[in-house]
């Protein structure tokens, strides 16, 4: 087995490698003088079991042309299997025609990462567990939710928690994070009544005097969570913290739940952190190296992954 890793996240890749107790692979990733990408394998893979680390976050194309030539390379150097393990799966939130005359995009990236020569998928937190079918190869889809429930039962009190789904869509995801802890449900239901005015946030459940955790698997500009944070301390929440598997928070978001009224943001590494987020007083990362390392060691055995979840 080897392990190899393009320029998104060297840092969660070197903890996998820790956690496996293997090196990381030789590869040098260049830029031609009009930004081109060269790739070069430097040691042999001939008959290996390999596994490419790269999510495909900002900058999203050039990270995912990375994973592409990658996984060609080691295809034409004979590698005996390649699996392309995706911390975070970009452009998973076009999974679906959302109007007349617009593309799937998360179906485009799925066939293109198969047509490279990927044999096998591993990602984390898919945005819709349906994109799984968008491949005609295996695909594992890891969860983060244990990790979020180990971390909420060493830091909070369970006993007044209220799991809460900022939209409608994510309520299965709240709910598997409410069951585990014992814990109760609430949603906040979003509309928008006429264009160009602002969302009405609607509470679903009782909140009043309770610890509120907001769960999603996608943290992006950060207004829907800030926005739901008020709408729960406005019905009586006593606190409102998040917990999001991935933390994309582009543009302005870093100051915007800087200064929201979010006690805490908890993000995981399957986005290697910027700079403002390692800074801000209100923002704390959780590793998913672990679970990473043991999905990739059980793949290698031919274990099963999905007991890793029971």
């Amino acid at each position: 087995m080897k392990l190899f890793v393009g320029n998104s996240n060297r840092v969660l890749a070197e903890a996998i490698a820790r956690y496996l107790e293997l090196p990381l692979g030789q590869a040098s990733v260049k830029r031609f003088a009009d930004q081109e990408i060269f790739l070069e394998i430097q040691e042999n893979v001939r008959g290996e079991d390999v596994f490419v680390i790269q999510s495909t976050s900002y900058p999203a194309n050039d990270h995912l042309m990375e994973l592409l030539i990658m996984i060609d390379a080691l295809r034409r150097a004979s590698a005996r299997r390649v699996t392309a393990v995706i911390p975070y799966f970009g452009y998973a939130r076009q999974d679906r025609k959302a109007g007349g005359r617009t593309p799937i995009s998360a179906k485009l990236v799925a066939n293109l990462i198969t047509e490279a020569g990927a044999n096998r998928v591993m990602t984390l937190d898919l945005h819709a567990g349906q994109i799984q079918g968008f491949f005609d190869i295996p695909t594992d889809n890891l969860f983060s939710i244990p990790l979020m429930a180990r971390d909420l039962k060493e830091h909070q009190d369970l006993s007044n928690l209220m799991i809460v789904s900022p939209d409608v869509g994510g309520v299965v995801r709240a709910r598997s994070l409410a069951k585990r802890l014992d814990s109760q449900l609430a949603i906040v239901d979003k509309r928008r009544e006429r264009p160009g005015e602002s969302e009405v946030m609607n509470v679903i459940g009782d909140v009043d005097g309770r610890n509120c955790i907001l769960i999603d698997d996608i943290v992006d500009s950060g207004g829907t969570l800030c926005n739901a944070a008020d709408a729960l301390l406005a019905k009586g929440a006593r606190s409102v913290r998040a917990y999001i598997t991935h933390g994309v928070l582009s543009g302005g978001a870093v100051a915007r739940i800087t200064n929201s009224r979010l006690e805490e943001l908890v993000i995981s590494d399957s986005i290697q952190p910027t700079t403002a987020v390692s800074s801000a007083p209100n923002i704390r990362v959780i590793t998913t190296a672990n679970l990473l390392g043991e999905a990739i060691a059980r793949t290698a055995s031919e274990e099963s992954v999905s007991s890793l979840f029971d």
